[in-house]
């Protein structure tokens, strides 16, 4: 009977990864419908380059890639990601070409191909007005802030010391404000933004470097490298090159010029959420972490449950012995690894030759994430009953199938059912980091709104309020539904 009920369990399973499969394989095959995309990877919170205007992404990048897009026939799109996902994404195959203010470099030139430069920049020096700082010879020693993955960041590591790494400018910036920093080093044009905004800050007159930014374009495609090239060459002779900066140099000094740190409450409350409807990325972002929140719990709960069984039965029999030891492998695996680590894999690797909606490639991460923890807390549930409960229903006539199902399963269910709780709480707000791929979640919506008004406080006081209040109303739910089992053993 257990050796049935263990087969039936393992072919279940090797048909949901069949079925998989063939999933992925239509996709696959779906993707030729997409050639005529320029797909670009990008940060949107890098202003003038790349940066929200209402829910749209414009800037200096946007427009060329639009203008290369539009010289060669095609039709461009824009994902937005962490800056430090965007090489990982053409390299990949995700994205064709990446513009996000990128400065080729060395180490850059050995991942990716780079285009002909089309814009110069500098690495500059912010800090704040009482600062005794009036050159760079005085950094070292210094808490000096960057954001994460820039040429800055690389700058400061090789010749002053270790920084303090941050998302973004604007994250960087709002530590310089609050004083958890003594100096951010950040790109010229942005950094002039960023003290437009905070006017208490004031700007190093001596750059630490000069730089050129390049589109980064995989190394697999010398195709398209020309094709950039060839367009480039020919927006840098007709001059639309020079109109696109300048009409972005102009606008970005009258967007938000308003200083937030003069604001009143309300004022702040007003730049922050209710002007250019930036509430919405808020409303937008929750709705796709409760859908992936949602669907990743289940298929923790539906998987977790069935290797939660198999390694139970394998405790209690001695049988199924092989699917155990893969059951064990994948607990190993996914238990031992960072989640953000197994997002990553997933996305640019698992998926990385399939075109495949993101939100999908989420639940399956956290999916199988969860569900690695969901089986060891019902397998401690299952062999917390009392083994005599299995010994009845089998001395019954029951088979041990149907013993577990209607017998073992409830009980376990009502002993674990705190565990699980935690365990949905933690998964909620672990799609926090689904950033990394490009999608907009919840606290993706918050640091939209930080990179466009510059106010730390506001955005990230939201985002976690959103967060508590869905956490407390899951726990609500949990105890109501612990109340009514109580009641049911009466």
């Amino acid at each position: 009977m257990c050796n049935n009920a263990g087969i039936k369990l393992s072919m279940r399973v090797l048909a949901g990864v069949l079925w998989v499969a063939v999933l992925l394989v239509g996709l696959s095959a779906c993707k030729e419908e997409k050639q005529a995309e320029l797909v670009m990877a990008t940060d949107a919170t890098f202003p003038p380059y790349e940066y929200f205007r209402g829910e749209e992404i414009v800037g200096i990048d946007v427009e060329i890639v639009q203008e290369l897009a539009r010289r060669n026939g095609l039709q461009a799109r824009v994902e937005n990601m962490k800056f430090e996902s965007v090489i990982a994404a053409v390299q990949g195959g995700k994205v064709d070409l990446a513009a996000a203010g990128i400065t080729v470099s060395p180490d850059r030139e050995k991942q990716v191909s780079f285009t002909r430069p089309y814009a110069r920049a500098h690495q500059v020096v912010i800090v704040p007005p009482e600062s005794s700082v009036d050159g760079v010879h005085k950094l070292p020693g210094l808490r000096i802030g960057v954001q994460h993955g820039t040429t800055g960041d690389q700058y400061v590591t090789k010749n002053i010391g270790e920084p303090e790494r941050f998302a973004n400018g604007a994250l960087a910036v709002a530590a310089l404000v609050a004083g958890k920093v003594d100096v951010v080093v950040l790109d010229g044009e942005p950094a002039e933004r960023h003290v437009a905004r905070n006017r208490s800050l004031r700007i190093l007159p001596e750059p630490l470097s000069t730089e050129e930014y390049a589109i980064a374009v995989s190394k697999k495609r010398p195709e398209l490298l020309s094709m950039l090239n060839k367009s480039l060459e020919e927006m840098e002779a007709d001059g639309t090159l020079a109109r696109i900066v300048a009409a972005h140099a102009d606008t970005q000094q009258t967007v938000d010029a308003e200083p937030v740190a003069e604001h009143g409450v309300w004022a702040s409350f007003h730049t922050n959420f209710i002007k250019d409807n930036r509430w919405k990325y808020l409303v937008n972002g929750l709705a796709v972490t409760v859908e992936i929140s949602a669907a990743a719990a289940l298929i923790g709960i539906i998987l977790g449950g069935i290797i939660g069984m198999i390694r139970s039965t394998a405790d209690q029999t001695g049988r199924l012995k092989w699917p155990d030891y893969l059951c064990r492998l994948y607990l190993t695996v996914v238990r031992g690894t960072p989640v953000v680590v197994q997002l990553l894999i997933i996305y640019f690797v698992i998926f990385g030759s399939v075109e495949v909606n993101k939100v999908l490639v989420a639940i399956v991460a956290f999916g199988l994430n969860s569900a690695a923890y969901v089986a060891e807390i019902i397998r401690s549930g299952i062999m917390s009953v009392d083994k005599g409960q299995m010994e009845a229903g089998r001395s019954l006539g029951l088979s041990y199938g149907y013993t577990m199902r209607s017998v073992i399963m409830p009980q376990a269910f009502k002993n674990v059912l705190p565990a699980l709780g935690n365990e949905f709480i933690v998964l909620l707000k672990e799609t926090s980091i689904c950033g990394y791929i490009a999608l907009q979640d919840l606290t993706k919506g918050g640091d939209i709104i930080l990179s466009q008004t510059y106010d730390a406080f506001l955005p990230l006081l939201a985002v976690a309020l959103i967060y508590l209040c869905m956490v407390v109303v899951l726990s609500h739910l949990l105890k109501k539904l612990e109340r009514r089992l109580q009641k049911n053993e009466r």
